[in-house]
C-alpha cells in the first residue's frame, strides 16, 4: 500500500500566515465531515477574514445542490477558506466562485497541465477533460459579511468506483493529467497564494470582475463559452441555448436560436455535442 505524505500545515504556516502572507489562520485535520460545515459555525464564532481549513479527508463533503463530493484520505487538497470581504455588496459574492476557477486554473498552470473551466464552478484537465476541481461559496449569516469558499482539487486518482457528475463528466486527478509536482503541501500552497492574489483583486474591486481584471481571464479559460448548452435549474426546468458571454457579475449569458439574451445565475450546465448527444 502507497503511504500518502500528509498536507505539511508548518510549512503552509510558514509561508502563508501573516505577517509573511495573507492569512490569519491555517489548520489541517485529519479527518472531517466538511471543512465548509466547520468554518461556517467558525465564522458565527468570530473567526478571522482569511481563515483556513484544510482537511485530509471529508466524509461529509458537499458539492452544488447538496451533492456529495468524493474526499478520500490523501488524494487531494480538501479546504474552504472563510473570507470577509466587507466592501463587497451580497448581490456581487456569487462572482467569488469566478475568482477561486481562476486561483484554480493559475495552479494548474503553474504545474503544466491544460486545463479549463466549466461555468460556473468547475476545473476540466487532460484530454478527456475530466472534472478535477471543483468550488462552493456560501454565504454565512453573520453580523457582517461573509462567505466560506471550499474548494477540492484532485490530487492523486480517486479510483473507479466514483459516480461521474451532471452530464457524465467524470473525474480526474492532476496525476492522470501529468503535473509536474503532485506534492500535496506544494499544492495546496500554490492554491492558497493565487487564491488570495485573486481575491484580493477582487475585493478591492467591490466584486466586480471587470474591474478587477480578471473578466477576460475568465473568458479566455472558460470552455462553455460559445458551446450549446443545457442549463438545469435548481426547480428542475432547463433553458437551451449558445453559451456567449460571462458578465461582470458571473452569469453566464445564454442566446437563444431566436437570438433573444437572458442571463443565468447558477444552474448545472450540459455542453451539447449534437441534439441527441451530451457530455459533461
Amino acid at each position: 500500500m502507497t503511504v500518502r505524505k500528509r498536507v505539511d500545515a508548518s510549512a503552509l504556516r510558514t509561508e502563508l500566515l501573516a505577517p509573511a502572507g495573507p492569512y490569519a489562520a491555517i489548520d489541517v485535520v485529519p479527518s472531517t465531515g466538511s471543512t465548509n460545515a466547520d468554518l461556517r459555525a467558525a465564522a458565527v464564532a468570530g473567526a478571522a477574514d482569511y481563515t483556513v481549513l484544510l482537511a485530509e479527508e471529508q466524509t461529509s463533503g458537499a458539492g452544488r445542490r447538496g451533492r456529495g463530493w468524493v474526499s478520500p484520505r490523501g488524494s487531494g487538497v480538501y479546504c474552504s477558506v472563510l473570507l470577509r470581504p466587507a466592501g463587497v455588496a451580497f448581490a456581487d459574492l456569487g462572482s467569488l466562485a469566478v475568482v477561486a476557477g481562476l486561483a484554480i486554473t493559475d495552479v494548474t498552470a503553474a504545474l503544466d497541465v491544460d486545463a479549463v473551466l466549466k461555468w460556473p464552478n468547475d476545473v476540466l484537465a487532460g484530454p478527456d477533460r475530466g472534472k478535477c476541481a471543483g468550488v462552493l461559496a456560501e454565504s454565512v449569516a453573520s453580523d457582517e459579511t461573509a462567505v466560506v469558499l471550499g474548494i477540492g482539487l484532485n490530487v492523486q486518482p480517486l479510483g473507479t468506483d466514483v459516480p461521474p457528475g451532471p452530464g457524465g463528466l467524470p473525474a480526474t486527478s492532476l496525476v492522470e493529467a501529468g503535473a509536474r509536482s503532485v506534492d500535496r503541501t506544494e499544492v495546496a500552497a500554490l492554491l492558497l497564494a493565487a487564491l488570495a492574489d485573486r481575491e484580493r483583486s477582487w475585493r478591492d474591486a467591490r466584486g466586480d470582475l471587470a474591474a478587477a481584471g480578471q473578466l477576460a481571464d475568465y473568458r479566455a479559460r472558460c470552455a462553455t463559452l460559445g458551446q450549446q448548452v443545457k442549463v438545469v435549474l435548481a426547480d428542475g426546468a432547463a433553458q437551451l441555448g449558445t453559451a456567449v458571454d460571462v458578465d461582470a457579475s458571473g452569469q453566464l449569458v445564454l442566446e437563444s436560436v431566436e437570438g433573444v439574451r437572458r442571463t443565468v445565475l447558477a444552474g448545472d450546465v450540459i455542453h451539447l455535442r449534437a441534439p441527441d448527444r451530451e457530455y459533461g
